[in-house]
């Protein structure tokens, strides 16, 4: 087995499915797959993914609430392994039209969304599992994905900044067991933002707007997010991810760089977020887990 691959990546069975929500990371895996020779079959989630992008390969639409279809065509397409990547707005169970096959297991989709996003993940992922598939996580299918261990910036954090990043580290393994988020701003030893259901942009443009509004006094390069899978997530489903415009949100909060848990976060488009990260001399850095 090659360094650094799960038991599971080494038992890959070509073709891979991919459940696709949002975003750019479908296509990402999609194209790490395809270099490393494995097809993959994409199952774009109707009203989340990009038609454009997901013409360039092999692919059939899904909806939510149709598992009945899905598995129908995971099963005609010989995809055993299957992935959740990409975004996605969480519907209402009131939004959702479910066939006759999630009807039958309507008791068991029920309990997946009584929880956070990886509660639901997990739940779907067991219901398929029960049902002779086998779900993936980024690690066994694009390792190449991953941030590594070490600073990947130009600039490394100061002294301060790693006391932040501790403090970080310890109010998201607190806050883990809630489900709530996977991310906080910390500023000389203050937290003053954690990750609510509206995602990370969203947490910085609330710290850029608190420093304009001067609730935030520290001065403008100082301060980090910190962002970690929470404690006991299964690791498959919902990792952290950054990219380019995490580093454009950091740069408008005034904040000083990013921490990430190395291996188990996405990196997103990684020159283009080192070149950036580079330009504005905020640091980014990939920490043990």
């Amino acid at each position: 087995m090659a360094a650094g691959m799960t038991s599971a990546a080494a038992e890959i069975s070509s073709p891979v499915g991919i459940v696709a929500g949002g975003g750019a990371m479908p296509f990402a895996v999609a194209e790490s797959l395809v270099a490393r020779g494995i097809t993959p079959v994409l199952f774009p989630l109707r009203g989340a993914c990009d038609p454009a992008r997901v013409e360039q390969f092999r692919h059939r639409w899904i909806s939510v609430g149709q598992l009945g279809r899905a598995m129908r065509l995971f099963r005609q397409e010989g995809c055993r392994d299957l992935i959740f990547i990409g975004t996605l707005v969480r519907p209402s169970l009131s939004e959702i039209r479910f066939d006759v096959k999630t009807l039958r297991l309507l008791g068991n989709v029920i309990r997946a969304f009584r929880g956070g996003d990886d509660h639901l993940l997990s739940g779907v992922g067991r219901i398929l599992e029960q049902d002779g598939f086998r779900m993936v996580g980024i690690k066994d299918v694009a390792p190449d994905l991953l941030m590594p261990e070490g600073c990947i910036s130009r600039a490394w954090p100061s002294d301060t900044s790693k006391t932040d990043i501790e403090r970080g580290r310890a109010v998201l393994t607190a806050l883990g067991p809630f489900d709530i988020g996977q991310a906080a701003v910390v500023i000389d030893g203050h937290v003053v933002a954690v990750e609510d259901i509206e995602g990370t942009d969203a947490l910085l443009a609330r710290v850029a707007r608190l420093r304009e509004e001067g609730r935030i006094r520290a001065a403008t390069g100082r301060g980090v997010l910190v962002k970690a899978p929470k404690s006991g997530q299964d690791l498959r489903f919902d990792l952290p991810t950054i990219g380019p415009r995490t580093i454009e949100g950091v740069a408008a909060a005034g904040l000083a760089g990013i921490a990430v848990i190395a291996g188990n976060t996405i990196a997103a488009e990684p020159q283009a977020m080192i070149a950036f990260a580079d330009a504005k001399y905020l640091f980014i850095i990939g920490l043990p887990a």
